[in-house]
């Protein structure tokens, strides 16, 4: 069954992958940059392969997203799925999932302020720019393309705050676990341990930890380490300056980028004003 890794983009939803490879698909929860693959990423190309798609067909795609889900889930075991869609009903037909092929989602969320400036750099935009499309409800990034067998199609993101709110529907039946990236940078530990007993929980296990395992995870994903590590090896997921066609480190921000610092008031103002309700909720404002 599938659990979902769902984030708005640049809010951290890597290294809760990193954290998750490293704890289950290590021997010793040592991590490195191979191990992240074992999570896919949805939706990609890879994965509808077998369905004979064209991969230039977004509507066809998106027809199919349920049929992919439902395969994926044929062999019965737990399989962790990154996305950066927002939870929607194209045509009001056709869901990005259900309930019923998706065991839950471990949803990981940032405050705007901090992603927008993230997120712009990472897309080698303009602030101004990347807020507009903080604040807009459509499609994000058109063919996402990395260099691996995760090459996405059209991802539908949405605004930061429709994307918010729209994973939370799992909330209802007990299948959510909202993971704050602040909260995560600064007890590691403690959040990270929340997200195995959630796993656990949806899997319907006895909870055990492996201590030596934990211990690693937690000092292998530190983001000193992981910043060193993309130094001595390329990262997948790190992009070329659309400009410079410099190299723009991927692990680039983390706990030191602090929008106090970067945003002017008219950028502040326009995030605050529109994404209020769910700012505070998220204790933002």
């Amino acid at each position: 069954m599938i659990i979902w890794l769902a984030s708005y983009p640049k809010s951290g939803n890597t290294l809760v992958r990193s954290m998750l490879s490293a704890y289950f698909f290590s021997k010793d929860g040592t991590y490195n940059f191979d191990i992240i693959n074992n999570i896919k990423q949805f939706p990609s190309l890879k994965l509808f392969e077998k369905f004979n798609i064209n991969p230039n067909d977004n509507d066809e795609i998106i027809k199919n997203y349920i049929n992919i889900q439902t395969d994926i889930n044929d062999n019965k075991s737990i399989q962790f799925l990154k996305t950066h869609s927002y939870l929607f009903n194209f045509y009001n037909k056709y869901p990005f999932t259900n309930l019923n092929i998706s065991l839950g989602v471990i949803y990981i969320v940032r405050d705007p302020r901090n992603v927008v400036s993230s997120l712009a750099n990472f897309e080698s935009k303009a602030i101004e720019e990347t807020a507009n499309i903080l604040t807009r409800d459509f499609n994000l990034g058109g063919n996402l393309k990395s260099n691996n067998d995760n090459e996405r199609t059209t991802t539908y993101v949405g605004s930061w705050g429709s994307h918010y709110k729209s994973w939370k529907s799992f909330k209802t039946v007990n299948k959510y676990l909202l993971i704050k990236y602040e909260d995560l940078i600064s007890n590691r530990e403690k959040k990270f341990l929340k997200i195995l007993k959630f796993i656990y929980q949806l899997n319907g296990s006895k909870f055990s930890i492996n201590e030596n395992k934990f211990k690693n995870t937690i000092k292998t994903t530190e983001f000193e380490h992981l910043q060193k590590l993309e130094k001595e090896q390329d990262f997948i997921e790190a992009r070329m300056h659309k400009i410079t066609k410099e190299k723009i480190p991927f692990f680039n921000q983390g706990r030191k980028r602090d929008w106090q610092k970067i945003l002017d008031k008219q950028i502040k103002d326009k995030i605050e004003k529109a994404f209020p309700n769910e700012m505070k909720e998220l204790g933002y404002l």
